[in-house]
């Protein structure tokens, strides 16, 4: 008998048939899926968007003018008049055979740009980090709910049992980002603190090869297990720690392989930019990303910080823009080389924009080290892949950066096309605690099918 046919057998006692019904669930996607599994790239700190996606005239003749009251845009904060305008920081041009206009500050994501979906004109509500990073991840700001992997994993359950469904890479220290709250515990992702800078070392720690005795003594903390849950008849959390034990049982032969970024050749280290500064860190997250998703796991969320610029946004970002431009370019032109980025959906941003005016910490400093205050009103992510138009830039805002005009994408309706593309009616993926149906778009949400190919 061979190493993984022992673990599945021997794994498939309370805690593997339980998990894999779990994680398998009864219900099939609502209709056929345009993508099977997801990569969310979160620029955590909020990137700004004047200054990589959204170009507009009028801040680059006006920089360094006071705001003003003339045509100032509905519903601009009361004291803005005072500001100081401030223009983008690099210079933009069309990209590609779409002409989409982007800075010079991504010039790897140039190459990308015909397999990309720019939306101009994203909207959350709240203007804390904290809380709008929340809102992105899970939905909500005002509660404890399931975040976005969580529920995809609970939609689609797994299609490798020896994987986590649900992966985050290198996130904050909020366990809500990827938490399973009222959802069963074998749906929170399994943390990735860091990806070591030596290939070989393990991303994952305790992946030793398991032995004989390790499964002995799984099975005698299982058989204590099966006591405790039969005495307490239905415990969701004594549930998620047994299935737990068995996958990372399972996990010690399977993983140890996959997390080895040592296996790829050097033509791809040097795609991502793996062994190279300033983009090592980024590179070898991202890298990471595809090979869990090509195995199996479903959803896996790579958390990339350093976009909160409130000063000198000039010396600040292009630092930032360049540690993360190669390494998610990347990803999308390697899933494409596989052939997995027809069914593979990947998000590209953070849980809010930038301001088109400038702020200044000190209250003295020259303009050029101004930077920006945060913007929920309007901002700019990206989608590639799981069904998208490439090439395609959807939603404008108003000649001040501010408002949007039309082709607003609320995080809520981000959420209901990503269930959409998934084979799910957000309306109908739901799950019942405290006496209602919770899902992940709450009581809104309308599918973007506006850039659905």
């Amino acid at each position: 008998m061979n190493r993984r046919h022992f673990l599945r057998s021997t794994a498939c006692g309370f805690g593997g048939l339980a998990l894999n019904a779990m994680l398998a669930r009864a219900s099939a996607p609502h209709f056929a899926p345009k993508a099977k599994r997801v990569i969310f790239l979160f620029m955590a700190g909020g990137p700004s968007q004047h200054d990589l996606f959204d170009y507009k005239p009028r801040l680059a003749k006006s920089h360094g003018e006071r705001v003003g009251v003339k045509s100032l845009p509905r519903g601009i904060p009361v004291g803005t008049d005072k500001f100081l305008t401030l223009g983008p920081v690099a210079q933009f041009a069309p990209r590609g055979q779409s002409g989409m206009v982007i800075s010079d500050l991504m010039p790897h994501l140039h190459r990308i740009t015909d397999d990309i979906c720019l939306l101009r004109g994203m909207q959350v509500d709240n203007p804390a980090h904290d809380l709008a990073s929340l809102q992105f991840h899970t939905g909500g700001f005002n509660d404890v709910r399931p975040s976005m992997g969580a529920w995809v994993s609970y939609g689609l359950g797994t299609e490798n049992h020896d994987l986590p469904s649900f992966i985050s890479i290198q996130p904050g220290s909020d366990v809500r980002t990827y938490g399973s709250a009222f959802l069963p515990a074998a749906h929170q992702g399994t943390v990735i603190g860091s990806v070591p800078a030596d290939l070989k070392t393990p991303a994952i720690r305790f992946l030793d090869e398991p032995t004989a005795s390790q499964r002995r003594e799984m099975d005698l903390v299982q058989r204590m297990n099966r006591r405790l849950l039969a005495r307490s008849e239905q415990d969701a959390q004594m549930e998620g720690m047994t299935q737990s034990f068995e996958l990372a049982f399972r996990m010690q032969a399977e993983t140890p392989k996959l997390v080895d970024l040592s296996r790829e050749s050097k033509a791809t280290l040097d795609l991502y930019g793996v062994g190279a500064e300033p983009t090592d860190k980024s590179a070898r997250a991202c890298l990471l990303a595809r090979r869990l998703s090509e195995a199996g796991v479903r959803f896996v969320q790579v958390t990339l910080d350093g976009w909160d610029h409130h000063g000198d946004i000039r010396g600040a970002l292009p630092k930032t823009a360049a540690k993360c431009d190669q390494p998610c370019a990347a990803l999308v032109q390697d899933l494409k080389a596989r052939g997995l980025l027809d069914d593979t959906l990947v998000i590209w941003s953070g849980e809010f924009g930038r301001t088109p005016w400038s702020q200044d910490l000190s209250g003295t400093a020259p303009i050029e080290k101004h930077g920006r205050e945060h913007q929920p009103e309007s901002f700019c992510a990206w989608l590639a892949g799981g069904g998208v138009c490439g090439g395609l830039v959807h939603g404008e805002t108003d000649e001040f950066g501010y408002q949007t005009v039309n082709g607003r994408v609320h995080i809520h309706d981000l959420h209901a096309t990503v269930l959409h593309l998934l084979g799910f009616d957000h309306e109908r993926l739901t799950h019942r605690h405290a006496g209602r149906d919770y899902r992940l778009t709450d009581v809104y949400g309308e599918v973007v099918r506006e850039i659905i190919a």
